[in-house]
């Protein structure tokens, strides 16, 4: 997962090794990151992938899967409000909210912003991404203890597989598209999703960079253009994923993001970092390399 630098220093005449700790994180041939940190927190590998903790210099602590950044302390809030907020502004009375993935607890955080939820779900299919980040990023994870939390470590594609008519809002916080989070980007999960929704639910999922994931995410926005009425895809930028531009897929059967004006009493009562009326709005106008791939 990381290498390790050694650089040699020469002070006043003396010769001085010192060992500098850094994640490299390759996401092409030709694009990598690489992340200074000065302690490995937490590291196993578990059922289902690599998962690590680590101390950054520049972002706090980090979550990192199969050698790949997912949230961290400095802006996790951006990824977070903006996968959960728009949805949730956008339904009238958000009472049950399921949330596949995102064992970090951030989104669930977010959705519990809502007093009319009642119940909050979260399938994580790893038990220990839950339990790392319980122990070690408590500011991301601090509403797992709600008592309107559910907490089921199952597979997301088979838990939503038979539901019907349940939820208000079901948000889809993936992982990048490998290993265990491969079928939570294709069209039998999305309708599985459409049919677990109330008759008037949303959908919100993930759909990774509009740069370096161009097929998937019109792939993905295509599919769920096929399975909802309305579908709206939406941008963020987030400084620590790959690219910074970071796109959201919604599929509504009913309300159409763009013709909410969330609430500014609401919002203040939040007191979100991030999301807001404005926000709300400008995420949906999309550039036009974007929008080219959905025609």
């Amino acid at each position: 997962m990381a290498r390790i630098v050694y650089r040699q220093l020469i002070r006043g005449g003396f010769e001085a090794e010192i060992m500098e700790f850094w994640l490299n994180e390759k996401h092409t041939d030709g694009y990598a990151v690489s992340w200074k940190f000065s302690e490995t927190l937490y590291t196993e590998r578990t059922d289902y992938q690599h998962l690590a903790v680590i101390d950054t210099l520049e972002f706090g602590r980090a979550l990192v899967l199969d050698g790949i950044v997912q949230t961290t302390e400095k802006d996790e809030f951006i990824y977070h409000e903006m996968i959960a907020h728009p949805a949730m502004m956008t339904h009238p009375n958000p009472q049950k909210v399921l949330v596949i993935g995102g064992g970090d607890g951030g989104t669930i955080r977010e959705a519990l912003r809502y007093q009319s939820v009642t119940r909050a779900d979260l399938v994580e299919i790893d038990e220990k991404v839950i339990w790392a980040c319980r122990k070690y990023l408590p500011t991301i994870s601090s509403a797992l203890s709600d008592s309107r939390v559910r907490i089921l470590v199952e597979d997301g594609l088979k838990f939503v597989r038979g539901k019907e008519n349940y939820y208000d809002v079901i948000l889809v916080d993936s992982s990048d598209p490998i290993g265990p989070a491969v079928g939570l980007f294709g069209k039998e999960f999305y309708r599985d999703v459409y049919n677990a929704l109330k008759e008037d639910g949303i959908l919100v999922a993930q759909t990774e960079s509009p740069v370096f994931n161009r097929e998937l995410l019109s792939g993905v926005h295509s599919t769920i253009r096929e399975i909802f009425p309305i579908t709206g895809t939406y941008l963020t930028a987030v400084a620590t994923y790959i690219g910074g531009f970071w796109s959201f897929t919604c599929g509504s059967k009913k309300y159409d993001p763009l013709a909410v004006i969330p609430d500014p009493d609401k919002l203040k009562d939040m007191n979100l970092k991030y999301y807001n009326a404005a926000i709300h709005q400008a995420c949906f106008a999309l550039p036009n390399f974007v929008k080219d791939l959905f025609e």
